[in-house]
């Protein structure tokens, strides 16, 4: 899909710690780039439940070779920290996770100049990423909010740096959780109705979560619920893992597929992009692309 080509050199740096006094583990972040090219629109990653700065490679890496800076946090939940479920910390988890973004969003001039980046970066061209619960987690700093136990939203945990996002099998609203999520994941309660930046939300037609009674449908909410503009990219075949986005021969991948994984990755390229105001030929040319598929995908946009 994409006409720029994807094998420049890329490099990366980690681990740079970031300012988070209240942390009980230190906030730290890899940054990976293209070795060449000024004016570099950002992508700040939050990933999955469990996984870290060292996860994601397949997008990460594709992401710099189109041209981005992406800073990647590993949150509490890692399992390098040995946090689980029955952890009473694990309660407030997300809470730090959406903290973790707002840290290396509030230094991200300083991120970039320890990575050697502060000049070829564009701090005004700045976006948010993630997948899986890293998706609800960027959804937040994109303006969701999470709903009380009194169906109440919460506070508002959007950035006014950000100014673009991209969701990645997002959860929908709380209304269809499963017993498990609905004990064990009480802040997975999504409004989307307050989520007002751009963003691109990616959904597999096979996504069908253990956490919902809804099956697939359920990771559209975060399109069909929050206003326009959003774009959704739906991908028949495709189960939570996307193909494999957080990485080659992972264990919890259940549809490895590395063109699907290529496809969420440039699909969301091409719309950054555009949100960003750095380039709308490829975002344009996805309509004649998904014709070209059969089917297998298609771009909605409102």
């Amino acid at each position: 899909m994409s006409s720029r080509p994807l094998d420049q050199q890329i490099v990366s740096v980690r681990p740079i710690t970031v300012p988070a006094p209240d942390r009980p583990i230190g906030l730290q972040v890899k940054v990976t780039a293209p070795r060449a090219g000024r004016n570099l629109p950002v992508i700040v990653f939050s990933h999955g439940n469990a996984w870290s700065l060292d996860g994601y490679e397949p997008l990460v890496d594709r992401w710099a070779a189109a041209g981005f800076v992406v800073v990647q946090p590993t949150h509490l939940d890692s399992r390098r920290n040995g946090i689980g479920w029955d952890d009473p910390r694990f309660a407030t988890i997300w809470r730090v996770r959406i903290a973790d973004l707002h840290a290396a969003l509030d230094h991200l001039g300083d991120i970039l100049a320890e990575a050697g980046l502060e000049e070829r970066a564009d701090r005004e061209r700045t976006a948010v990423a993630g997948h899986s619960w890293g998706a609800q987690t960027a959804g937040a700093v994109l303006g969701a909010r999470v709903l009380g136990a009194d169906g109440v939203p919460g506070e508002d945990f959007s950035h006014p740096a950000v100014a673009a996002g991209a969701l990645i099998g997002a959860t929908g609203t709380g209304d269809t959780l499963t017993p498990f999520a609905a004990e064990n994941l009480p802040f997975m309660r999504p409004d989307y109705s307050t989520m007002t930046t751009p963003a691109l939300i990616v959904a597999g037609g096979r996504d069908d979560s253990q956490l919902s009674t809804r099956g697939p449908e359920w990771f559209t909410d975060a399109f069909h619920l929050s206003p326009a503009p959003k774009s959704l990219l739906t991908i028949a075949e495709a189960e939570h893992t996307m193909g494999g986005v957080a990485g080659e021969m992972v264990a919890e991948t259940t549809d490895e597929d590395p063109a699907r994984v290529a496809l969420v990755a440039d699909t969301i390229s091409a719309y950054l992009r555009h949100a960003l105001k750095v380039d709308d030929a490829e975002w344009d040319a996805l309509d004649n692309s998904a014709e070209e598929s059969g089917g297998s995908w298609s771009v909605t946009s409102k």
